[in-house]
C-alpha cells in the first residue's frame, strides 16, 4: 500500500520522491510504503494550514460540528480498512483495532459537540461604562504528533479538538503506522473538511528529529501536542520552550494498581488482567505495577496467575488476546526484564516465553526496587507484583516513580479508597476499576514525567484556544491628562 502526503487537500509524493517501508512486525512482510517527507514538504504543510486558517477560524460552529459528526459516521464505516492496516502495521489484534475505530469516532462526535461550548465570560470592570469580556478564539496552526500504539484513537484525539475550535492542523504521522494515520485524514476529507484544514506528513524514521524541529520552529505553528515517550517528550518540550510555544504532552506511564487488604479480590483480578494485558500492555495507561497487601497477596496472585496463564497469545489475525509487539526489539526487552528480575529473586508465576514478536502474559511476583521492571515502563506484557505491608507502604510504592498518568485503587471502603486516591500522584485514578479506561469527554493527562495539559472535552478547549481580554468602552471617558 502506497501512502501519500496530504497537503492543501491534495495527495502528494515527497518533493524528492523518497519513500520508506513499514514492515509487518509479525509476518515481516511489507505493510505499507509511505512518502518520506522533506523539510520542503513540512514547510508546505504549514503554509497550507496557515492559508486555510483565515476561513476555517471564521466558519460557524454548526458547520464545523456537521463535518465532524459526518466524519464519525464515515470512520465507523471504514472499520475493516482500519483493522487491516492496524494489524499489518502494528501487530494489533482485530478487537483492539475495532475498539480504536469506535472510540475515535466518539472523539469526533465529542469534538463536534464542543463547537458551541467555546464560551467566554463577562468580567466586572472598575472603569465606568466599560463592558469587559474574556473571549476564547482559535489559536492558529496546531502541530499534532501521534503514536502507533492506539493509532486511530490518539491521532484522532490529536486533531479533533484543534479543528473543532477553529484551528487548522498538521498531523505528523507515526513512522510505524503511516497508512493508519493517513486514513484518518481521508475520513475527514470525505466528510467535507476544506482543503488545508488538515495536512498529513509522513517521514522516514531517521528524518523525524529534523522534521519535527522544523515544524515546531515555523512561525505559523502556534500549538503543539505530542503523545509518546517521556524521553522524546522532553525534547519536544525543550524545543517548544525555546520558541515560546505552548505544548500539550501526554507521555509514558507506570500505572499502579493498588489492592488494599479489604479489596474485592476477584474484582481486582479482573481489573489487573485487563489493565495489564490489553494490547499486549502497549498502552500508556497499562497496569505497570500491581501493588498488593501482603495479607491477601497469596490468594490474589494465585488467581491472577491462573487467569494470565490462560490468555492465548500468537498471530494477531487469529483468536488471541495477545498479538504481536511492535518490534522484535520490544519483544527481546521483555526477556531482558524477566531475566533481570528472576536473577535478583523475583518469582515467575505466569508466562515468560517469547516466540518472535509474541510474548506471553507474564507475571513476576516478589519484585523489589533493585529490579529493572520495578521502575522501567515495560510497554509490554511483563508485569511486576509488589507485596506491601499496609496502606502507607502501598501509597509510597505507588508514588515511587517518575511517572504519573493513570492509577487505580481497590477497596470495599470507598472513603478509604478516596483518601488513598487523593494521595496518589497521577492525573487519573479509578476506584475499583482498571487503570486502562478513557472516554472522549474526560480530562485526560498526567503529572510528573507523564507530561502536562489535558485532552478531552471542555478541558481541551483551553489547550487549543487563546483567552483574550476584550473591552467595549466609552469613547468620551475621562483621562487624567
Amino acid at each position: 500500500m502506497n501512502i501519500s502526503l496530504l497537503i492543501n487537500g491534495a495527495d502528494r509524493p515527497a518533493s524528492d520522491g523518497r519513500t520508506y517501508d513499514r514492515i509487518d512486525p509479525f509476518t515481516e512482510k511489507l505493510a505499507s510504503r509511505a512518502a518520506a517527507a522533506s523539510l520542503e514538504d513540512a514547510a508546505a504543510a504549514v503554509d497550507a494550514a496557515s492559508a486555510a486558517f483565515g476561513t476555517w477560524s471564521k466558519t460557524g460552529p454548526g458547520q464545523r460540528r456537521a463535518i465532524l459528526m459526518k466524519a464519525a459516521d464515515i470512520m465507523d464505516s471504514k472499520v475493516d480498512e482500519f483493522t487491516r492496516l492496524m494489524i499489518e502495521e502494528t501487530g494489533a489484534t482485530a478487537p483492539w483495532a475495532g475498539f480504536n475505530v469506535m472510540f475515535a469516532a466518539n472523539i469526533l462526535r465529542e469534538a463536534g459537540a464542543m463547537t458551541t461550548q467555546i464560551s467566554g465570560e463577562i468580567i466586572p470592570s472598575n472603569k465606568p461604562g466599560t463592558l469587559a469580556m474574556g473571549v476564547r478564539q482559535a489559536a492558529g496552526v496546531c502541530l499534532a504528533i501521534a503514536p502507533w500504539n492506539a493509532p486511530v484513537i490518539l491521532a484522532t484525539r490529536a486533531i479533533a479538538m484543534p479543528i473543532a475550535c477553529g484551528n487548522t492542523a498538521i498531523l505528523k504521522a507515526s513512522e510505524q503506522c503511516p497508512g493508519t494515520h493517513r486514513l484518518i485524514a481521508t475520513v475527514l476529507t470525505e466528510a467535507g473538511l476544506p482543503a488545508g484544514v488538515l495536512n498529513v506528513i509522513t517521514n522516514a524514521p531517521e528524518d523525524a528529529p529534523e522534521i519535527v524541529a522544523a515544524l515546531i520552529a515555523h512561525p505559523a505553528v502556534k500549538r503543539v501536542n505530542f503523545t509518546g515517550s517521556t524521553k522524546v517528550g522532553k525534547i519536544i518540550a525543550e524545543t517548544c520552550g525555546k520558541h515560546l510555544k505552548p505544548a500539550l504532552l501526554e507521555l509514558g506511564g507506570k500505572a499502579p494498581l493498588v489492592i488494599l487488604d479489604d479489596a474485592d479480590i476477584d474484582g481486582a483480578v479482573n481489573a489487573a488482567t485487563f489493565g495489564a494485558f490489553m494490547h499486549q500492555g502497549q498502552i500508556c495507561m497499562s497496569t505497570e505495577r500491581i501493588i498488593v497487601d501482603e495479607t491477601i497477596a497469596d490468594q490474589f496472585v494465585a488467581k491472577l496467575a491462573a487467569r494470565a496463564s490462560q490468555l492465548p497469545a500468537g498471530d494477531p489475525r487469529g483468536h488471541v488476546v495477545l498479538g504481536s509487539l511492535i518490534s522484535l526489539d520490544a519483544a527481546k526487552k521483555m526477556e531482558e526484564l524477566i531475566a533481570d528480575a528472576t536473577a535478583k529473586g523475583a518469582k515467575l508465576v505466569a508466562g515468560g516465553k517469547r516466540s518472535g514478536t509474541v510474548v506471553e502474559a507474564t507475571l513476576l511476583d516478589h519484585v523489589t526496587s533493585d529490579m529493572r521492571v520495578y521502575a522501567e515502563e515495560s510497554f509490554g506484557p511483563v508485569k511486576p507484583i509488589i507485596r506491601v505491608s499496609g496502606e502507607e507502604e502501598a501509597i509510597r510504592i505507588a508514588n515511587d516513580t517518575e511517572y504519573g498518568l493513570s492509577s487505580a485503587v481497590f477497596s470495599r471502603n470507598i472513603q478509604r479508597a478516596m483518601a488513598v486516591a487523593a494521595r496518589i500522584e497521577s492525573g487519573i485514578c479509578h476506584i475499583n476499576g482498571p487503570t486502562v479506561h478513557d472516554e472522549a469527554q474526560m480530562p485526560f493527562g498526567g503529572v510528573k514525567g507523564s507530561g502536562y495539559g489535558r485532552f478531552g472535552g471542555k478541558a481541551a478547549i483551553a489547550e487549543f484556544t487563546d483567552l483574550r481580554w476584550i473591552t467595549i468602552e466609552d469613547s468620551a471617558q475621562h483621562y487624567p491628562f
